[in-house]
């Protein structure tokens, strides 16, 4: 296995941007839906909005420059390139931390949070609470690899991430992340390798296997949630789970399928009065959206959910100590009676007032604030 660290600069070469718009101008467009609001899922008129804008108004090489500020790095680990971004805090003495994004997300949503984390001093904050920031692509996510054979789940994913840490000279570091990268932080405190000081997650994974019925009405909030999802927002799972390669097709071939699957759940995870818009600028959104379509990544992403979506999401006992930052607009509300359960070292908790699922992409100030307080006791 190579251990080389090769400097990697995103560009991206003009003829993909001219196949992208020549599909763009030939949208064939479903009949519009039958409801007055998004409960069938991306509202026509919101659709074509979007891809107006995208079309007439969007510039990738803006968001191509933005990434390529800051340093980029691909390194071979257990023979799959993984990409990330790997920004030092000006102060020598940071803290090394891995942020670790989910689905559909990407590296893009921590790039308002790269500079407050990495150097707090030039935001108003403290030098002492300042980062060193390594953030990766997941494998067959955008500029990583894309895996060839199965097997790249969380657990092995949670390994990698510490071969990356080590490799990058981090003999001590802590690890964050929501959604799968929630799933791959928990898993990381619970194999709780050498050297990894703590884990923060937002959406942290406490549900029990078996929950029982007495349960307080926090758990019971939890419980329904999830029944809601399972019946009105997870249908993206159970196909990504069991078959993402059929639905690989259509998003390799189609811009717009690509977008919409993405765009709604800006609409249904963030919180945002039912407009993602409130929170969210139409040009972040298609910034995500084009690191999946110029990557041709909508099946290789999907590969995780089969690798490891059944059994990913219930607790885990993580021994390490443990922090978590509630976020009421996220798919659920973790309520801390359970995460008391399998988080036996649990030292800090907080439970905020705005925010929803894409917590540093949406809310960035409370994002760096809560990973400044979740982890300042262990620096």
């Amino acid at each position: 296995m190579s251990e080389d660290i090769r400097p990697f600069t995103i560009a991206i070469h003009d003829a993909e941007l001219d196949d992208l718009a020549r599909r763009l101008e030939r949208v064939r467009w479903p009949e519009k839906e039958t409801v007055a609001d998004w409960n069938q899922g991306v509202p026509l008129a919101k659709a074509m909005a979007l891809v107006d804008y995208w079309r007439n108004s969007y510039d990738w090489r803006r968001c191509e420059a933005a990434i390529n500020a800051h340093p980029q790095f691909v390194t071979e680990i257990d023979g799959l390139d993984i990409h990330f971004l790997h920004v030092r805090s000006p102060n020598p003495d940071a803290m090394p931390l891995i942020l670790t994004h989910g689905w559909p997300g990407a590296i893009t949503e921590f790039m308002k949070v790269i500079g407050p984390l990495s150097d707090p001093a030039a935001y108003g904050g403290d030098p002492a609470d300042a980062f060193h920031l390594v953030i990766p692509s997941l494998p067959g996510f955008g500029f990583s690899g894309k895996p060839t054979t199965t097997g790249w789940g969380v657990p092995k994913i949670a390994q990698a991430w510490d071969i990356l840490m080590k490799r990058l000279g981090y003999a001590r570091y802590v690890a964050q992340g929501g959604d799968w990268g929630a799933a791959v932080t928990m898993q990381m405190g619970h194999r709780a390798p050498k050297g990894l000081a703590a884990v923060h997650t937002n959406l942290p994974l406490v549900m029990p296997e078996d929950p029982g019925t007495d349960l307080s009405e926090q758990e019971l909030a939890m419980v329904q949630a999830l029944e809601y999802y399972a019946r009105w927002d997870g249908g993206y799972s159970d196909q990504q789970a069991s078959r993402p390669q059929t639905l690989g097709y259509a998003l390799a071939d189609s811009p717009v399928g690509q977008a919409m699957w993405i765009y709604e759940k800006f609409w249904s995870w963030t919180d945002s009065d039912g407009d993602p818009e409130n929170v969210l600028t139409k040009d972040e959104m298609l910034d995500t959206i084009m690191l999946y379509w110029l990557t041709n990544s909508g099946a290789s992403s999907a590969q995780i959910y089969w690798e490891s979506y059944h059994g990913s999401f219930v607790a885990t006992d993580i021994d390490i100590p443990s922090a978590a930052s509630i976020f009421p607009g996220d798919i659920y509300a973790a309520p801390r009676s359970w995460a008391e359960k399998c988080m036996h070292n649990l030292i800090y908790w907080n439970e905020l007032d705005k925010g929803g699922h894409f917590a540093a992409f949406e809310q960035p100030d409370l994002f760096v604030a809560e990973l400044r307080n979740g982890f300042r006791s262990v620096r």
